[in-house]
């Protein structure tokens, strides 16, 4: 009889074990919740997906992208990411907003919960602690608590080797987790700049915009180039270490969303109103406001943004737009709150149970 393990032997080889990767519906749901997330000031997209077990894969598959490798696993890994998020943002894009500037509470204890709910499968990557997981978890935390807390509004020159720096930090933050592109370019004073050069291309100057808009491109396709490419990197040559920094990230993206807490200018949270007092500021009249924007503003109310506003920067409103205060809750907002985390972690512990790296 023939030797099963002899190679001179007709039997078939047996294949090769393929990684099949997560189940296609956990992708979307990954997608959908990083989508919902990027609905929420504050909250990172990446943070959902590393909380769901799915970090490691998705940034291999951009780095195999910005290689221009044509992986079908990375391709197909993204399209359904791309997938649950555009779900997301079509279906809940109204609810979120509601949510975010009427009951700001609701959706950061949710938050809260779905994040500290990933922190058990990702501290399997990092056992067993050393020296290595330790600092690189300490490093995470600072990071988050330097956003959090510690960092303050600068402003940036105007030119293009700036713009194209500035898009490779903001779009480059975007795949880290706890991190957010838009706060990072309010810190450097280029929010209004980036952004308002898209509606420049559009509809005012296009040279003008596209003189922003195509340095910050490049820049933001270097910037995610070149970043998921280290952190994949990083990843397969210290994954202990790379894992623990991504911890303490998770851990840390939690500290500035106390759930108590509201706008501080709520009118500035329209956008609208951002954009008439810039009008205003210079020079149009109420009717032409009013047309432009569509709103129904009326002389009394104008000089009232004028004499709190007027004398503020674009980028200045923008940032009074997000800026927070605290207030004290009632007991049944506790309550509420609580619910809402342990809800959040349970779902975030369902949907990432046995998650793997790859």
């Amino acid at each position: 009889m023939q030797d099963e393990h002899d190679p001179r032997g007709t039997a078939a080889p047996e294949p090769t074990p393929v990684s099949v990767g997560p189940a296609p519906q956990r992708v979307v749901v990954g997608g959908f919740l990083m989508g919902l997330a990027n609905l929420v000031p504050g909250v990172s997209g990446g943070t959902m997906i590393l909380a769901l077990g799915l970090y490691d894969r998705f940034i291999g598959a951009i780095a195999d992208i910005t290689r221009l490798r044509r992986e079908p696993r990375s391709i197909v890994f993204l399209g359904l990411i791309g997938i649950g998020a555009m779900l997301s943002i079509g279906l809940l894009s109204g609810v979120a907003v509601d949510l975010v500037v009427n009951h700001r509470w609701v959706m950061y204890s949710l938050f809260v919960g779905m994040t500290l709910g990933g922190v058990p499968e990702l501290w399997k990557q990092c056992r067993p602690p050393g020296a290595s997981v330790v600092a690189g978890t300490l490093v995470g935390l600072g990071i988050m608590a330097g956003l959090a807390y510690g960092l303050s509004t600068t402003q940036l020159p105007g030119n293009t080797l700036v713009y194209v720096v500035v898009g490779a930090i903001a779009a480059s933050s975007m795949i880290l987790p706890g991190v957010s592109g838009s706060y990072l370019l309010l810190i450097l004073g280029m929010y209004e700049v980036v952004i308002g050069s898209i509606s420049e291309t559009l509809h005012g100057d296009r040279m003008d915009g596209l003189a922003v808009m195509v340095p910050v491109g490049v820049g933001a396709v270097l910037g995610v180039a070149l970043l998921s490419n280290v952190l994949r990197l990083a990843l397969a040559r210290a994954p202990k270490a790379s894992h623990a920094l991504l911890l303490g990230l998770l851990c840390g993206s939690v500290l500035g969303l106390w759930p108590f807490q509201e706008a501080r200018y709520p009118e500035l949270t329209n956008r609208d109103t951002r954009k008439a007092v810039t009008m205003l500021v210079g020079g149009e009249d109420v009717a032409a406001v009013n047309d432009t924007l569509g709103t129904d503003f009326d002389d009394a109310r104008a000089s009232d943004l004028l004499a709190r506003y007027g004398q503020d920067s674009p980028d200045e409103l923008k940032a009074k737009s997000v800026a927070l205060e605290r207030f004290d809750p009632t007991g049944g907002q506790w309550i509420g709150a609580i619910l809402l985390v342990l809800a959040g972690g349970v779902t975030t512990r369902f949907l990432g149970r046995g998650a793997k790296p790859h």
